[in-house]
């Protein structure tokens, strides 16, 4: 997703917000900056209108899809706006007989004294328009919508007319990111105030197109008056990463244990290891089914692969990555439960993932670590949190939060808009694509994570920062090559680039 943001307020978007606080909270910060509600509608209908020319530079016909509260008042706005320019401007209602009230009311009222006219929607009007404003639904949508508004939101996205979405995809649910019914896919969301934290994760990171937000000149007040431990994370946030040492040698730079690779299953955990490599550990080593040691040694020459003395190789790990192919049966258990045991004895940073993950609710009495990243994609969370699919989806963020909370960690919940959560705040990653769906993406995460905090990096920050290197890879590799076809092996090298760039 790429975010357009005013330079007077890139602070402030950097932060995201649930949908009630900004509702509840615009009207005080309006008052700080002297100004009114209407007075931020004209501004927001002024804002979208000018979006329509950065989606569609030569736009000449317009169509503005309405409903009946203050999203419409925003496109009927920007809709007067369109007519003062003598475009060719049509309005239509889902219901054009239902009274608008308050500053709705004043934008459809100063719309038609200014000779505009509304009518009915119908499928007809969508294909005459070089643009489509979506003004159907705001902020207020929390679940099922009626059908005559689906047949709208289906239509619109029918047609091949590029769609600017005002403040929010209509359908979409502005705090989760879901839709439950389906929602506009927008070319563009031109969102204000606040960065609605739905915009930026799961259904909403896809929906809303490019997103450009605009705080309407009441930026400062609004962070003063509603502060947010939720933001948004990007890999040019960080600062380079301090050169080497010209006197430094391979110990310096953190021994990783990576624990994985059941029989059959060697591809994981040598992504896992060769990934560490990458990110700059200096030494990793390989624990291992003993089936696998010969398929890993020959195919990755710098990692150290054994299949016994595991109490030796805990000793001389200062970090601990474990999950990737590790499987679950006999062998699997046993070896997750002498990591346990041994982190009873000895407390090092680790990171769970894949089975280790499946494994973990067997001994969340005995798991205590102080330095700990768990990398749950949805279904590995619904399992920590005895839930389903469905419930960890339908709320991304409580639950990534629940899960920090539950086992003291950090959190890394996978997925489009990847959630880092540490029990007090909440990040989201702005980078990724589709192209990561694919086998071995979360192994090599997993490996970056170990390999950062083998270098003395918390776990928050390897988290916040090994998620923005692994996903801006991504993003690197699929624009060069495409989504399709991505492997996970692919990023490695603009992984060794990002963290020496």
């Amino acid at each position: 997703m790429h975010i357009q943001v005013e330079k007077r307020s890139a602070s402030l978007a950097q932060k995201l917000f649930r949908a009630d606080q900004v509702s509840q909270r615009e009207e005080q910060a309006a008052e700080l900056s002297m100004t009114t509600l209407y007075g931020l509608m004209q501004r927001a209908g002024k804002a979208v209108y000018e979006g329509c020319f950065e989606l569609v530079p030569n736009c000449e016909h317009f169509l503005f899809v309405v409903g009946s509260g203050n999203n419409a008042g925003d496109g009927y706005v920007a809709a007067t706006l369109a007519l003062d320019d003598e475009h060719d401007v049509k309005v239509a209602a889902v219901n054009p007989d239902k009274p608008l009230t308050g500053d709705a009311l004043k934008a459809q009222e100063a719309f038609l004294a200014a000779g505009g006219k509304i009518v009915q929607f119908n499928d007809a009007l969508l294909s005459r328009a070089d643009i489509i404003v979506d003004a159907l639904f705001g902020t207020g949508v929390q679940g099922l919508i009626r059908q005559e508004s689906l047949a709208v939101i289906n239509a619109i996205n029918e047609v091949k007319v590029p769609v600017l979405s005002v403040d929010v995809p209509s359908g979409l649910n502005a705090t989760t990111g879901v839709a439950f019914c389906g929602c506009v896919q927008a070319d563009m969301t031109v969102t204000f105030i606040g960065i609605k934290q739905g915009l930026v994760i799961a259904a909403g990171k896809e929906a809303s197109g490019v997103l450009k937000f605009a705080d309407l000149d009441v930026g400062k007040a609004f962070a003063e008056v509603c502060p947010s431990n939720t933001h948004l994370l990007n890999l040019e946030q960080f600062e380079k990463l301090a050169p080497r040492r010209v006197n430094s040698h391979k110990g310096r730079f953190g021994r990783l244990l990576c624990i994985g690779g059941n029989a059959g299953m060697s591809g994981a955990i040598r992504l896992a290891g060769e990934a560490a490599l990458r990110a700059g550990t200096g030494l990793v080593k390989i624990y291992s089914h003993p089936d696998c040691r010969v398929q890993i040694s020959a195919g990755r020459p710098e990692l150290m692969v054994i299949s016994d003395a595991l109490e030796d190789a805990l000793e001389w790990a200062n970090t601990i990555v474990i999950g990737p192919g590790l499987g679950q049966d006999e062998w699997a258990q046993e070896t997750f439960k002498q990591v346990i045991d041994y982190l009873q004895k000895k407390d090092l940073p680790i990171v769970l993932d894949a089975d280790a993950l499946n494994m973990l609710p067997q001994h969340a009495t005995r798991f205590s670590p102080s330095d700990c990243i768990l990398t749950p994609h949805t279904g590995e969370a619904a399992s920590l949190l005895e839930t389903t699919l469905e419930d960890v989806d339908s709320s991304r963020y409580s639950n990534a939060k629940l899960l920090s909370q539950r086992y003291g960690v950090v959190t890394v919940l996978k997925g489009p808009g990847t959630i880092v959560d540490n029990a007090q705040r909440t990040w989201v990653s702005e980078h990724g694509n589709p192209g990561m769906a694919t086998a071995g993406m979360g192994d090599v995460l997993s490996g970056i994570l170990g390999a950062l905090m083998a270098q003395r990096m918390s776990n928050v920050d390897a988290a916040k920062y090994g998620v923005c290197v692994h996903g801006r890879a991504a993003d690197i590799i699929a624009q060069e090559y495409g989504e399709r076809g991505m492997l996970a092996s692919d990023i490695f090298p603009e992984v060794r680039r990002l963290i020496n760039t």
